[in-house]
């Protein structure tokens, strides 16, 4: 597997390449999609390898017999993470965002505050406002380029509405993997305000060295009859078309409620998901993800290189996803001006900070998941549009 091989998705129906133009103005004849959060790079072999055998019998009828794959995702858990994990403790969802609204369908009534700690993934905020929920705003303090959680301040807010925190650890956009401490700091706020706790851990095996992703499953054993854990292959493996992902529940109360509703709905897993989530969580997948973390590493290297050696830009420090997320306040220019410079002047399509709530105003968001010509090319681009600082 080269991961520096280019491959081109144009008229693939690839969200991001394919509507890059249409959304950010960036010209699809030399522009450069670094906005969604997929990757310009084939699943191991494994994966393609399960799919072809799915052709070769032909046959695309309802899947059955999931103890092969719910024994994959206990694997995977177990001998990544270090977290046990039981069969019937697995929920299979339409993906983490459909995941996501299944917790606030089935842990909240309208109307309740559910909590986020901003900026943070923007679907999270679209999902519990469509669901006629309240958005309640816990902006991370950014202290010395770092996010850090500021219980008192978010204690100080809470007004006894809200029922529900949603973690993202490790965390999207800032890229930190939450410290032991900070994880016990969560679970204690849930439990002062007497809140379901959703941590939705999508990114846990995207994590650069010198960091430890800590599940929260692990962290303290008091929270298990309030904590929801979500994960996925998806994002791991690129392979987030499948639409599948895991909504991990220890406790039989929650459980309970949260299976009521998938019944109620009628939802039902993807049959190619599961075979592509069987054959990925395997020894193959996980040499696989070793090889692309340090890849992925490399082009954070050239990156963060890159993004200070311009005056006035700062990335922030990546521990984990492949995410960066970048400041432009010390430029001293307006939002719409410095965004302008990367979008039309650099050619390249990032994710707008303010999307992702509050704290995100001076942020752009780049996805260095792609071959490293591409990056180095970025690279140069952001350095000729911000050539009159430097």
């Amino acid at each position: 597997m080269s991961f520096d091989e280019i491959i081109d998705r144009f008229g693939t129906h690839s969200v991001k390449w394919d509507m890059m133009e249409s959304i950010y103005g960036v010209p699809a004849k030399d522009g450069i999609a670094m906005w969604v959060a997929d990757m310009d790079f084939r699943p191991p072999q494994c994966v393609s390898d399960a799919l072809v055998k799915m052709n070769d019998m032909g046959v695309y009828g309802y899947y059955g017999d999931d103890g092969a794959y719910l024994d994959a995702i206990r694997w995977w858990m177990k001998e990544r993470h270090g977290w046990a994990v039981e069969r019937n403790e697995i929920f299979t969802t339409h993906g983490l965002v459909n995941g996501t609204a299944m917790c606030v369908d089935a842990f909240t009534k309208p109307d309740d505050g559910v909590v986020l700690m901003t900026p943070v993934y923007h679907a999270f905020a679209k999902v519990i406002k469509a669901a006629g929920r309240e958005v309640v705003e816990c902006q991370l303090a950014l202290s010395d380029g770092r996010y850090e959680m500021d219980f008192d301040a978010w204690d100080a807010q809470m007004k006894g509405h809200e029922t529900m925190f949603i973690l993202c650890s490790p965390h999207n956009p800032g890229g930190r993997v939450w410290t032991r401490e900070e994880l016990q700091g969560v679970a204690d706020f849930c439990k002062r305000h007497d809140l379901v706790l959703v941590s939705d851990e999508i990114h846990h095996d995207l994590v650069f060295p010198g960091n430890t992703h800590i599940p929260m499953a692990n962290v303290d054993s008091s929270i298990a009859d309030r904590l929801v854990m979500m994960t996925a292959t998806t994002k791991t493996f690129n392979i987030a078309g499948s639409h599948s992902g895991n909504v991990i529940i220890a406790d039989p109360a929650l459980r309970a409620k949260f299976g009521a509703r998938m019944a109620a709905l009628g939802l039902s897993a993807n049959s190619f998901g599961l075979f592509m989530a069987e054959a990925a969580y395997s020894p193959d997948g996980a040499a696989w993800v070793d090889e692309l973390v340090v890849y992925l590493d490399g082009n954070r290297k050239i990156l963060d290189t890159a993004i200070a050696d311009i005056p006035g830009l700062a990335s922030m420090n990546l521990e984990a996803t492949y995410l960066s997320w970048v400041d432009f306040s010390g430029t001293g220019m307006a939002r719409e001006d410095f965004t302008n410079r990367v979008e039309q002047g650099a050619r390249i399509a990032v994710n707008h900070g303010p999307t992702f709530g509050k704290g995100g105003d001076s942020f752009l968001r780049f996805n260095i998941a792609t071959p490293r010509a591409r990056v180095r090319e970025a690279c140069e681009r952001l350095a000729e549009a911000f050539s009159d600082l430097q």
